[in-house]
């Protein structure tokens, strides 16, 4: 199944942004005002040169403590390795400078795991006899950061990200304990906690050897937290088990409805695999009284008044 990075780190980024400046941009927390901040709406710019679109991953407004006057700041993830990354930095600086007339805080956060080559935190345009431009904005380079680095930090953001950061393979099992070991520490709300646990268990998914290990890791725990942590596995069990049936159940009311109906068109389809578990087992039984499609269509428009 292909991951989300965008929507992923666009829901941990934005419930957890001081978070996340706390972390690793520090110096910046010191002089902006909590209380003003504020998410613009989504900004789409066209490359001309190449005929795409790029959406900017995350634009806060925020104002400077104690004073009128307001910035932005500009987080763009980038999830796969690209050449003239920079390139693309300064346009998205330039127009959004341009649009809002204020100043841009510039941050490339880039959270593939390879290559691990130092990436650029720059762009220039230079002639041997003069400099016109030099651009700078802020790198996290998570690949290059060392996990055990950020065990005793009590930030939720750094319980996610720690699966982003540089885990040699053997080393998966332990870093998805410390993740939810740290997790359990911060006691945040049940909302909270399955943003940050769902957020691990996607990128920290283990075979069947690397979960017995898992488990013996869990036993290292302190028993306070390793009670809070299982209770987390636990619901991850009990998640896995819920879809499993509901794909278990989509797939025998299609073949039923196949054998009885025909063809169903995707849309259809698209519709059915959206029913909860409740839903398709009353389908189960209406479906024997179907004569055709239109009795189908019918019965998902009664069920979605």
């Amino acid at each position: 199944m292909k991951i989300d990075h965008d929507r992923l780190f666009k829901e941990l980024l934005s419930t957890f942004f001081f978070e996340f400046l706390a972390l690793f941009l520090p110096e910046v927390v010191t002089y902006v005002e909590p209380e003003s901040l504020t998410f613009l709406d989504k900004e789409v710019f066209t490359d001309v040169t190449v005929g795409k679109q790029y959406e900017a991953d995350l634009i806060a407004k925020v104002r400077f403590r104690a004073q009128e006057s307001c910035f932005l700041i500009h987080i763009e993830n980038q999830a796969t390795a690209q050449s003239n990354f920079d390139r693309r930095m300064f346009r998205y600086f330039a127009r959004l400078y341009e649009k809002f007339a204020l100043p841009v805080y510039p941050i490339a956060l880039f959270s593939y795991d390879a290559p691990q080559r130092l990436e650029p935190n720059c762009h220039q345009v230079a002639f041997p006899d003069f400099e016109v431009l030099c651009f700078n904005f802020r790198v996290i380079q998570l690949n290059r950061f060392n996990w055990r680095d950020f065990l005793g930090q009590q930030n939720p953001v750094a319980s996610a990200l720690m699966a982003k950061m540089n885990v040699v393979p053997e080393e998966r099992p332990r870093v998805k304990a410390e993740c939810l070991r740290l997790l359990a520490t911060l006691k945040l709300n049940p909302a909270k906690t399955k943003l940050i646990s769902g957020f691990v268990d996607t990128y920290l998914r283990l075979n069947a050897a690397e979960e017995q290990r898992f488990l013996i890791e869990l036993g290292r725990i302190e028993p306070v937290e390793q009670q809070r942590v299982m209770e987390i596995v636990t619901s991850w069990m009990e998640r896995g088990i819920e879809q499993g049936r509901q794909e278990g159940e989509v797939a025998l009311i299609m073949r039923l409805l196949k054998r009885r109906l025909g063809t169903i068109t995707p849309e259809v389809e698209a519709r059915i695999r959206h029913l909860s578990i409740e839903q398709l087992e009353n389908l189960g039984e209406a479906l024997l009284d179907f004569s055709d499609a239109v009795d189908l269509v019918a019965w998902l428009e009664r069920e979605a008044a």
